[in-house]
This record gives C-alpha cells, sequence and structure tokens, in this order.
C-alpha cells in the first residue's frame, strides 16, 4: 500500500485576525499547489482515494490536486490537527487496501513519517512523501521519496 503524505500550501496571515483554523491559501499557495498538482500528474501517481483534513487550506489544496488527478476528495476531521498514528490507523481501516493521498498539517506529518519509516524528516509547506507501508499491522514502512515543492515545480 502507498501513501502519499502532501502538507497544504502556504496559507494567509497577512492581516490575519480570525481564527488560525479558518486561513485559506494564498495566492501563492494556490499557485504552488496547481505545480504541485501538475508534477503528480508527471510523476503518474494514481492514489485510490484522496483525503483532507477540513480546515481551508487543506480543504483548497485537496481540490486543486483533485482537480487535476480527477478524483473527489473526501474530508475527514482524522486529518485535522493532531493526527497521528491512531488516526492512520483508523483511515486505513476505513479504507483497506488503497493507494491514499492525505492532505494535512505539521508537525503531524513529519512526526507520523518518523514513526512509521523510523527517519527524521520536515515536511515543507506543499511537500510531498510517498512511504509504502511494508508492515500493516505495525504501521511500519519505507521512505520511498521525500519532495520539497521547489523540486516538485521543476517536474
Amino acid at each position: 500500500m502507498k501513501l502519499y503524505f502532501l502538507r497544504h500550501g502556504q496559507a494567509n496571515w497577512e492581516q490575519w485576525d480570525r481564527p488560525d483554523d479558518e486561513r485559506p491559501l494564498t495566492k501563492k499557495g494556490r499557485k504552488e499547489m496547481e505545480n504541485v498538482a501538475g508534477a503528480l500528474r508527471d510523476l503518474k501517481v494514481r492514489p485510490h482515494e484522496i483525503l483532507t483534513s477540513p480546515l481551508p487550506r487543506a480543504s483548497e489544496t485537496a481540490q486543486i490536486i483533485s482537480d487535476k488527478l480527477g478524483l473527489e476528495p473526501q474530508t475527514t476531521p482524522l486529518l485535522a490537527p493532531g493526527f497521528g498514528l491512531h488516526s492512520l490507523r483508523q483511515l486505513l481501516a476505513d479504507h483497506p487496501d488503497h493507494d491514499l493521498l492525505l492532505v494535512g498539517h505539521e508537525p503531524d506529518f513529519s512526526l507520523a513519517l518518523q514513526q512509521l519509516t523510523g527517519g527524521t524528516v520536515r515536511m515543507a509547506k506543499a511537500g510531498l512523501a510517498r512511504v509504502d507501508l511494508e508492515n500493516l499491522a505495525e504501521l511500519r514502512g519505507e521512505l520511498v521519496w521525500l519532495i520539497p515543492p521547489k523540486v516538485l515545480k521543476e517536474i
């Protein structure tokens, strides 16, 4: 099973006086995600499903990606801030034997990647990682790649 972890694009902080959970993508963040979506298509990344955090910056990211890949994203509170292996276990139970593209947040994704693979990573905004799960019961896998957005832009 392949798991793709995609951190949302750049979100609005300028003159933001509303709750953090309501921040949308910036214009630059949307453009960055268009580049990532094109790279995913060119890399022939074909998940069975796209699952996203309900926060606007993540759901906007998922929608941009889904438009390019031809999949409708599904929103789940399991990918909201606080995501961890307990949430991942539930997602995998709800979507058995499916390659999944997960759209979410930091520091949750970096910590989950560390726990899954034993390696220390840091997910950049609009960064993408692929983990091939080797042992579903123990949630152990191999980090196949971790691609920052600057590289994705060049693909």
